[in-house]
């Protein structure tokens, strides 16, 4: 029986996973074995990053609109909890992108949101 080498197939592969380690240092660049576990941690590191980063992002909204909120002697739990009482539906990604671009708007927001609750 003939040895198969799987030559197209296996070389594409091969190929593909080398492709992907360039860049990488040492063997871990042009080495197929060494290559391939460090592209598989690489794969999963990047995996968890993309979750990490949602995570990271809503921080740093919730940091934006408690700093603009306290500028106006308010807590960032208290205009969250007025916006919820006024049914105004913005998220905090928007929200805390006025708060960092337009500090006015902002405030016209939450000042909304006070009459509704005071009405």
């Amino acid at each position: 029986m003939a040895r198969v080498t799987r030559g197209v197939r296996g070389r594409r592969r091969r190929k593909a996973v080398l492709q992907t380690a360039k860049g990488f240092y040492g063997r871990r660049k042009n080495t197929y074995r060494v290559a391939k576990e460090t592209v598989l941690r690489a794969g999963a590191y990047a995996y968890v990053g993309r979750k990490l980063r949602k995570r990271d992002f809503r921080s740093l909204w919730i940091q934006r609109i408690n700093a603009a909120a306290r500028q106006m002697g308010l807590k960032y739990s208290t205009v969250i909890d007025m916006l919820n009482k006024a049914n105004i539906d913005i998220d905090r990604k928007m929200l805390a992108d006025l708060a960092y671009h337009d500090l006015a708007a902002f405030e016209n927001i939450v000042q909304s949101a006070q009459q509704k609750i005071a009405a």
